[in-house]
C-alpha cells in the first residue's frame, strides 16, 4: 500500500497524539529513523500526517532529534505544507503565557546538529532570509484572530541547543535584542522543510517567561513541568487551531517556497 498525505504535522513536548483513528506507519530514510512512527488521518477531505518530535513517549530531547529524517519521511508521503507547533518562553513583557506566536524569524544559537540535506557531494545554499512561508504565516494569523485567541502576528525565536533552559543573564541578552519567544526545536527543522521546499509555519505556543522577566522578580525561572502543565491547559486551543488551519488551508501554492533551491548550486 502507498501511504501519502497532503500536510504534516509536527507535535511539541506535551502535544502527541492528533486524531484517534489513525493508521501508523515507519517511514524509512537515508538519515536513519524518524522520532517516531507517523500517524496518517484525515481531516476535512485532506490527508494529514501527524509526528509527535520528540517521540510519543518524550524520549527524545531537542538536539538528539533527527531532525532530517523527520522532514525526508513527510516529504517521501508527499506532503508540501508542514505545520510546526512548539511550547516557547517569552522575552517581552507583552508577550504572555497562554498566547500564540507566529512566527517569522529565527536566531540559531544551536550546535551540533544535522541542519542541511547538502552536505556533498551535491551542495546548495537555500537562502533562509524569509525562513517561514508567508502564505501560512499569515492565514495562520488570521485563523487564530477568527477564533479569537490572542496571537502576535510576527514573532522572531531564538532557538537553543537544549535541553538545559537559559541563564538570567542569557535571557536577558535576548530579550534586550529585541527577540520575542524562546525555544528548542525550531532549527533546523523549518529551514531542513525549506530546503525540501516544503511550506512550514512555526506556530509557538507561549508557556513560560524563560528565566523570569527583568525588573520583575515575582516570575520563578521556568522549568518541564510548568512547561507540559501551561501547555496541557492550552492543547485544546492549539488543537483547536491546528484543525481549522488544515480544513482552511488551500492546497494550492502561491508563495516562494516551492522554488526555494532555485538559483541555490
Amino acid at each position: 500500500m502507498k501511504y501519502e498525505a497532503d500536510i504534516g504535522i509536527f507535535g511539541g513536548s506535551g502535544f502527541y497524539n492528533l486524531l484517534d483513528d489513525m493508521t501508523e506507519v515507519m517511514i524509512d530514510t537515508p538519515y536513519g529513523a524518524p522520532s517516531d512512527k507517523i500517524a496518517l488521518g484525515t481531516i476535512q477531505g485532506k490527508r494529514v500526517a501527524f509526528l509527535p518530535r520528540h517521540g510519543k513517549e518524550h524520549t527524545l530531547p531537542p538536539h538528539k532529534i533527527n531532525y532530517r529524517a523527520n522532514i525526508w519521511a513527510m516529504k517521501q508521503l508527499g506532503v508540501t505544507r508542514i505545520l510546526g507547533p512548539c511550547a516557547a518562553g517569552s522575552l517581552q513583557p507583552h508577550i504572555k503565557p497562554g498566547d500564540f506566536v507566529i512566527l517569522y524569524q529565527f536566531v540559531n544559537r544551536t550546535w551540533g546538529r544535522k541542519d542541511t540535506f547538502f552536505d556533498g557531494p551535491k551542495v546548495a545554499h537555500v537562502s533562509p532570509a524569509e525562513p517561514y512561508c508567508p502564505e501560512l504565516r499569515q492565514h495562520a494569523f488570521k485563523v487564530a484572530n477568527k477564533h479569537k485567541f490572542s496571537v502576535h502576528e510576527k514573532g522572531t525565536m531564538v532557538v537553543i541547543n537544549g535541553p538545559r533552559f537559559s541563564t538570567k543573564a542569557e535571557s536577558r541578552e535576548f530579550s534586550r535584542h529585541g527577540w520575542d519567544a524562546i525555544g528548542m526545536t525550531q532549527y533546523p527543522e523549518g529551514y531542513l522543510a525549506l530546503e525540501q521546499e516544503i511550506c512550514y509555519c512555526g506556530i509557538a505556543l507561549i508557556t513560560d517567561y524563560d528565566s523570569g522577566l527583568e525588573g520583575n522578580p515575582d516570575i520563578p525561572p521556568v522549568s518541564h513541568a510548568d512547561v507540559l502543565k501551561v501547555f496541557s491547559q492550552n492543547i485544546d486551543k492549539m488543537k483547536q487551531l491546528i484543525f481549522s488551519l488544515v480544513e482552511s488551508i488551500s492546497l494550492d501554492r502561491n508563495c516562494p517556497c516551492q522554488h526555494a533551491t532555485k538559483g541555490s548550486q
